[in-house]
């Protein structure tokens, strides 16, 4: 990201089917996860369609990185937003969203009917390829997020607090504790403005997206009166605490669906495990999981109640942080904070490693080995997730028609 200011032309004129056939192909090709994403967002828009400067991107891209919610996502919809207005930005989500949430969709509900050892073992394959993802995930955020004593301290803190308060609270208080310390801390510099974000948002839009951003995180005072609510609750609470990228949104969501018992956790590690091999956000793994939610709403409701949701929070933070993104960017103490803060997301999803992952899918000494091969072919090998995916898923069912 540059450090200079630079100024750019107003966004340029487009249509929202220009928009949505755009990223309808970015959403049936882009494998890879968030960091892929924007790679592919940056090949097609920046180099070849010439929507914004490499300048622009840039600035928008470490926007939504320092926001929490599905960065790639947040991207796409600004992008949309830039080219054709507030129907650019909604073409933008539905386009790149959909493909990945049809089909996790249709495996939650099919899922329950594949039977015998072949397809028991294909899915305990899936729960073992998330081990082996969710580890290179830590791996790579705490090189990233950790790269310090200090870092790598308060991400330890994490876990120790989330041993001894789990579930929603301990995340939070996690959270709030690495963005204290990251403040104590005091690493983050200045940064001058730059103007690089030219958006068609107002300040009127902006606080309304933000005053709508916190009411709807008091559902829980009216949750109890329908289940309806309580699931969007839970899915708009696990999106709006997503820091770091969205392999975090795992131990969220696991806290919310599982612990309750409205999807078991095998169910839940095969619905993860099987995210990785579609294209398009990790978050649509939502979609899965309403699907497959044991109490009403679930199926199609189910699933467009719990990716709504997920991705609502996100969106709602970005509209209200853009007209203001250039002053607070420049201000140190923000970025101390969001230092502390990602350090402790590496310290959750690290406990998530550990509980649920590993102690609900490893059993045996040939499970570990399937999930060690697995490990050693994303981090050694550099295979692509949906292809370690699909070795998995054949390595599991062989493991099973072995006995």
């Amino acid at each position: 990201m540059t450090d200079s200011p630079v100024s750019i032309p107003a966004p340029a004129t487009g249509t929202a089917g220009e928009v949505f056939r755009v990223f309808l192909k970015l959403g049936l090709t882009s494998f890879g996860g968030p960091i892929a994403h924007l790679g592919y967002f940056r090949d097609e828009l920046v180099t070849r369609r010439r929507w914004l400067s490499d300048e622009a991107y840039a600035d928008l891209v470490a926007l939504c990185q320092f926001l929490p919610g599905p960065a790639s996502s947040q991207v796409g919809f600004a992008l949309g937003l830039r080219r054709a207005g507030w129907l650019g930005a909604l073409a933008a989500f539905a386009a790149f969203t959909l493909p990945s949430a049809l089909i996790l969709l249709v495996f939650a509900m099919t899922a329950a009917s594949l039977t015998g050892p072949f397809w028991a073992g294909a899915l305990h394959g899936l729960k073992l390829v998330a081990v082996a993802i969710v580890a290179q995930a830590v791996w790579g955020m705490a090189r990233t997020l950790c790269p310090d004593r200090e870092r790598a301290t308060i991400a330890v803190a994490a876990v120790a607090l989330l041993a001894f308060v789990p579930g929603p609270p301990g995340m939070i208080a996690a959270i709030l504790f690495g963005a204290l310390a990251g403040i104590m801390l005091g690493r983050g510099t200045a940064r001058p403005m730059g103007g690089l974000v030219s958006m068609p948002v107002s300040k009127r839009a902006a606080a309304l997206a933000l005053v709508l951003f916190t009411g709807l995180l008091l559902l829980p005072l009216l949750a109890g009166q329908s289940q309806t609510l309580a699931v969007f609750n839970s899915f708009y609470r696990a999106g709006a605490l997503v820091f770091g990228g969205g392999h975090v949104v795992l131990p969220l969501l696991q806290a919310e669906v599982v612990q309750p018992g409205w999807v078991s956790e095998d169910r839940f590690l095969a619905g993860y495990g099987a995210a990785q091999a579609v294209p398009g956000p990790l978050f649509t793994f939502a979609a899965y999981l309403g699907g497959a939610l044991g109490p009403a709403p679930s199926g199609v409701p189910g699933a467009l109640i719990a990716l709504i949701a997920v991705f609502l929070p996100g969106f709602l933070i970005l509209i209200g942080v853009l007209p203001f993104w250039d002053r607070f960017r420049a201000m140190p103490q923000a970025q101390s904070l969001m230092q502390g803060a990602n350090a402790a997301v590496v310290g959750i999803l690290g406990a998530a490693l550990y509980s649920p992952v590993f102690t609900s899918a490893v059993g045996s000494m040939r499970d570990l080995a399937l999930v060690l091969a697995c490990f050693v072919l994303l981090m050694a090998w550099k295979l692509p997730p949906w292809l370690v995916v699909l070795i998995a898923a054949f390595g599991g069912a062989g493991l099973a028609l072995i006995g």
